[in-house]
Protein backbone atom coordinates (compact mmCIF):
# COMPACT_ATOMS: atom_id res chain seq x y z
CA UNK A 1 0.00 0.00 0.00
CA UNK A 2 1.78 3.67 -0.99
CA UNK A 3 1.79 6.27 0.87
CA UNK A 4 -1.10 8.03 -1.01
CA UNK A 5 -3.85 5.01 -0.43
CA UNK A 6 -2.81 5.13 3.57
CA UNK A 7 -3.69 9.11 3.99
CA UNK A 8 -7.04 8.61 1.49
CA UNK A 9 -9.98 9.38 3.29
CA UNK A 10 -12.94 6.85 4.23
CA UNK A 11 -15.77 6.62 2.40
CA UNK A 12 -19.56 6.15 4.61
CA UNK A 13 -22.72 5.38 3.47
CA UNK A 14 -24.92 6.29 6.09
CA UNK A 15 -28.84 5.33 6.69
CA UNK A 16 -31.43 7.14 8.14
CA UNK A 17 -34.59 6.22 9.26
CA UNK A 18 -37.75 5.75 6.76
CA UNK A 19 -40.00 7.55 8.71
CA UNK A 20 -40.38 10.30 10.66
CA UNK A 21 -39.52 10.12 14.42
CA UNK A 22 -38.27 6.49 13.98
CA UNK A 23 -34.79 7.32 15.23
CA UNK A 24 -34.84 4.10 17.05
CA UNK A 25 -34.14 1.79 13.92
CA UNK A 26 -30.85 3.45 13.51
CA UNK A 27 -27.68 2.00 15.70
CA UNK A 28 -26.42 4.10 18.51
CA UNK A 29 -22.79 4.18 16.81
CA UNK A 30 -23.79 5.38 13.37
CA UNK A 31 -25.64 7.92 14.80
CA UNK A 32 -22.31 8.72 17.20
CA UNK A 33 -20.47 8.50 13.54
CA UNK A 34 -22.83 10.66 11.95
CA UNK A 35 -22.61 13.39 14.03
CA UNK A 36 -18.50 13.14 14.11
CA UNK A 37 -17.86 13.67 9.98
CA UNK A 38 -17.38 17.00 8.94
CA UNK A 39 -17.86 16.40 5.02
CA UNK A 40 -20.76 15.22 3.23
CA UNK A 41 -22.86 14.46 0.48
CA UNK A 42 -26.52 14.87 0.94
CA UNK A 43 -29.70 14.28 -1.27
CA UNK A 44 -31.20 17.24 0.41
CA UNK A 45 -28.91 19.38 2.74
CA UNK A 46 -31.70 21.42 4.65
CA UNK A 47 -33.02 17.58 5.57
CA UNK A 48 -29.54 16.32 6.30
CA UNK A 49 -28.91 19.36 8.88
CA UNK A 50 -32.14 19.14 10.56
CA UNK A 51 -31.53 15.01 11.06
CA UNK A 52 -28.33 15.53 12.29
CA UNK A 53 -29.52 18.18 14.73
CA UNK A 54 -32.35 15.70 15.65
CA UNK A 55 -29.62 12.88 16.72
CA UNK A 56 -27.31 15.43 19.06
CA UNK A 57 -28.13 19.18 19.40
CA UNK A 58 -24.63 20.07 20.12
CA UNK A 59 -23.36 19.18 16.40
CA UNK A 60 -22.19 22.41 14.79
CA UNK A 61 -24.02 22.44 11.65
CA UNK A 62 -21.54 25.74 10.62
CA UNK A 63 -18.66 23.46 10.87
CA UNK A 64 -19.84 20.71 8.27
CA UNK A 65 -19.28 21.42 4.45
CA UNK A 66 -22.27 19.50 2.28
CA UNK A 67 -22.70 18.65 -1.51
CA UNK A 68 -25.86 17.59 -2.79
CA UNK A 69 -26.78 15.03 -5.01
CA UNK A 70 -30.04 14.57 -6.13
CA UNK A 71 -31.89 14.08 -9.74
CA UNK A 72 -31.38 17.82 -10.14
CA UNK A 73 -28.06 18.20 -8.87
CA UNK A 74 -25.26 15.18 -10.40
CA UNK A 75 -22.83 14.52 -7.54
CA UNK A 76 -19.20 16.84 -8.07
CA UNK A 77 -16.85 14.16 -8.06
CA UNK A 78 -14.26 16.04 -8.58
CA UNK A 79 -14.68 17.37 -5.02
CA UNK A 80 -15.49 13.78 -3.61
CA UNK A 81 -11.86 13.07 -4.96
CA UNK A 82 -10.58 16.44 -3.54
CA UNK A 83 -11.84 15.68 -0.15
CA UNK A 84 -10.78 11.96 -0.15
CA UNK A 85 -7.27 12.62 -1.17
CA UNK A 86 -6.80 15.39 1.56
CA UNK A 87 -7.39 12.54 4.18
CA UNK A 88 -11.23 13.42 5.41
CA UNK A 89 -13.80 10.89 5.72
CA UNK A 90 -16.82 11.51 3.98
CA UNK A 91 -20.61 10.52 4.51
CA UNK A 92 -23.00 9.99 2.10
CA UNK A 93 -26.95 10.47 2.99
CA UNK A 94 -30.05 9.97 1.39
CA UNK A 95 -33.39 11.24 2.20
CA UNK A 96 -34.84 8.37 3.52
CA UNK A 97 -33.01 4.36 3.91
CA UNK A 98 -30.06 3.77 2.58
CA UNK A 99 -27.92 5.23 0.09
CA UNK A 100 -26.93 3.65 -3.28
CA UNK A 101 -30.40 1.53 -3.14
CA UNK A 102 -32.30 3.69 -5.35
CA UNK A 103 -31.29 6.44 -4.29
CA UNK A 104 -27.94 8.96 -4.79
CA UNK A 105 -24.47 7.58 -3.88
CA UNK A 106 -23.60 5.05 -5.84
CA UNK A 107 -21.70 6.88 -8.65
CA UNK A 108 -19.65 8.45 -5.52
CA UNK A 109 -19.11 4.89 -3.88
CA UNK A 110 -17.51 4.16 -7.67
CA UNK A 111 -15.37 7.14 -7.13
CA UNK A 112 -13.70 6.11 -3.84
CA UNK A 113 -12.88 2.43 -5.26
CA UNK A 114 -11.40 4.55 -8.35
CA UNK A 115 -8.94 6.05 -5.78
CA UNK A 116 -8.01 3.11 -3.91
CA UNK A 117 -10.42 4.56 -0.43
CA UNK A 118 -12.04 2.46 1.65
CA UNK A 119 -15.61 2.38 1.32
CA UNK A 120 -17.84 1.29 4.29
CA UNK A 121 -21.40 0.72 4.35
CA UNK A 122 -23.30 1.21 7.89
CA UNK A 123 -26.17 -1.28 9.33
CA UNK A 124 -29.83 0.58 9.46
CA UNK A 125 -33.43 0.47 7.69
CA UNK A 126 -33.61 -0.79 4.00
CA UNK A 127 -37.36 -0.83 2.57
CA UNK A 128 -36.43 -3.28 -0.13
CA UNK A 129 -35.11 -5.66 2.30
CA UNK A 130 -37.59 -5.15 5.11
CA UNK A 131 -40.57 -5.56 1.88
CA UNK A 132 -38.95 -8.19 0.83
CA UNK A 133 -38.57 -10.16 4.79
CA UNK A 134 -42.06 -9.30 5.60
CA UNK A 135 -43.65 -10.94 1.92
CA UNK A 136 -43.74 -14.44 2.05
CA UNK A 137 -42.02 -14.26 -1.18
CA UNK A 138 -38.82 -16.19 -2.30
CA UNK A 139 -35.71 -14.46 -0.19
CA UNK A 140 -33.08 -16.31 -1.88
CA UNK A 141 -34.16 -15.54 -5.47
CA UNK A 142 -35.63 -11.73 -6.04
CA UNK A 143 -34.89 -8.80 -8.81
CA UNK A 144 -35.14 -5.16 -7.90
CA UNK A 145 -36.46 -3.30 -11.47
CA UNK A 146 -36.34 0.64 -9.22
CA UNK A 147 -38.90 3.22 -11.52
CA UNK A 148 -41.19 1.00 -14.26
CA UNK A 149 -42.45 3.05 -17.06
CA UNK A 150 -44.69 5.58 -16.26
CA UNK A 151 -46.80 5.70 -19.36
CA UNK A 152 -48.82 3.22 -21.13
CA UNK A 153 -48.36 1.02 -23.16
CA UNK A 154 -44.63 0.42 -21.59
CA UNK A 155 -46.27 0.39 -18.27
CA UNK A 156 -47.97 -2.83 -18.74
CA UNK A 157 -45.51 -4.11 -21.16
CA UNK A 158 -43.19 -3.74 -18.28
CA UNK A 159 -45.23 -5.53 -15.22
CA UNK A 160 -46.30 -8.49 -17.86
CA UNK A 161 -42.66 -8.83 -18.33
CA UNK A 162 -41.57 -8.83 -14.48
CA UNK A 163 -44.63 -11.43 -14.15
CA UNK A 164 -43.90 -13.37 -16.46
CA UNK A 165 -40.16 -13.83 -15.45
CA UNK A 166 -41.56 -14.43 -11.58
CA UNK A 167 -43.33 -17.07 -12.67
CA UNK A 168 -40.80 -18.94 -15.08
CA UNK A 169 -37.81 -18.09 -12.44
CA UNK A 170 -39.66 -18.73 -9.27
CA UNK A 171 -38.00 -14.96 -8.66
CA UNK A 172 -39.91 -12.24 -6.53
CA UNK A 173 -39.91 -9.05 -8.41
CA UNK A 174 -39.33 -5.72 -6.42
CA UNK A 175 -40.08 -2.13 -7.13
CA UNK A 176 -40.94 1.60 -6.61
CA UNK A 177 -43.28 4.67 -7.89
CA UNK A 178 -43.36 7.98 -6.77
CA UNK A 179 -45.47 8.53 -3.74
CA UNK A 180 -48.26 10.38 -5.70
CA UNK A 181 -48.60 7.99 -8.18
CA UNK A 182 -48.89 4.81 -5.97
CA UNK A 183 -52.29 4.39 -6.73
CA UNK A 184 -52.36 4.80 -9.92
CA UNK A 185 -49.66 1.95 -9.79
CA UNK A 186 -51.76 -0.21 -8.17
CA UNK A 187 -54.92 0.35 -10.48
CA UNK A 188 -52.37 -0.98 -13.32
CA UNK A 189 -50.85 -4.23 -11.49
CA UNK A 190 -54.90 -4.88 -11.10
CA UNK A 191 -55.20 -4.11 -14.47
CA UNK A 192 -52.56 -6.14 -16.09
CA UNK A 193 -51.69 -8.90 -13.90
CA UNK A 194 -53.13 -12.27 -13.78
CA UNK A 195 -55.83 -12.42 -10.82
CA UNK A 196 -54.03 -15.32 -9.42
CA UNK A 197 -50.55 -13.90 -8.95
CA UNK A 198 -49.62 -12.39 -5.39
CA UNK A 199 -48.90 -8.79 -4.61
CA UNK A 200 -47.17 -7.86 -1.73
CA UNK A 201 -47.61 -3.74 -0.82
CA UNK A 202 -45.68 -2.64 1.27
CA UNK A 203 -46.46 0.53 2.87
CA UNK A 204 -44.91 3.29 5.49
CA UNK A 205 -41.96 0.80 7.00
CA UNK A 206 -41.04 1.82 10.19
CA UNK A 207 -44.24 4.09 10.62
CA UNK A 208 -46.59 4.46 12.93
CA UNK A 209 -49.40 3.64 9.78
CA UNK A 210 -46.97 0.63 8.48
CA UNK A 211 -49.08 -1.56 6.48
CA UNK A 212 -47.44 -5.03 5.16
CA UNK A 213 -50.15 -6.85 2.85
CA UNK A 214 -49.73 -9.99 0.40
CA UNK A 215 -52.75 -10.87 -1.36
CA UNK A 216 -53.57 -12.07 -5.03
CA UNK A 217 -54.29 -9.64 -7.20
CA UNK A 218 -58.60 -10.59 -7.49
CA UNK A 219 -58.71 -9.95 -3.90
CA UNK A 220 -56.31 -6.42 -4.46
CA UNK A 221 -59.44 -5.50 -7.19
CA UNK A 222 -62.28 -5.58 -3.95
CA UNK A 223 -60.20 -3.36 -1.90
CA UNK A 224 -57.74 -1.39 -3.38
CA UNK A 225 -55.95 0.68 -0.57
CA UNK A 226 -54.75 4.26 -0.78
CA UNK A 227 -51.53 4.84 -1.16
CA UNK A 228 -51.09 8.38 -2.42
CA UNK A 229 -47.91 10.00 -0.87
CA UNK A 230 -47.24 7.01 1.24
CA UNK A 231 -43.86 5.47 0.71
CA UNK A 232 -44.63 2.31 -1.16
CA UNK A 233 -42.42 -0.64 -1.95
CA UNK A 234 -44.30 -3.32 -4.37
CA UNK A 235 -43.57 -6.85 -4.39
CA UNK A 236 -44.69 -9.31 -7.15
CA UNK A 237 -44.59 -13.13 -7.16
CA UNK A 238 -46.47 -15.57 -9.64
CA UNK A 239 -46.78 -19.13 -9.84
Amino acid sequence: MNKETQTLGKLYLIPVPLAENALYTIPEAVKELSCRLKHYFAEQIRTTRRYLKSIDKSVVIDEILFSEINNQQPPDKALLRQWLKAGHDVGVMSEAGCPGMADPGSELAAVAHELGATVIPLTGPSSLLLALMASGFNGQGFRFAGYLPVKEPMRGKALKELEALSRERNETQIFIETPYRNNQMMQDIVRHCRHTTRVCVAADITGDTEMVRTLPVATWAQQMPDLHKRPTIFLVHAS
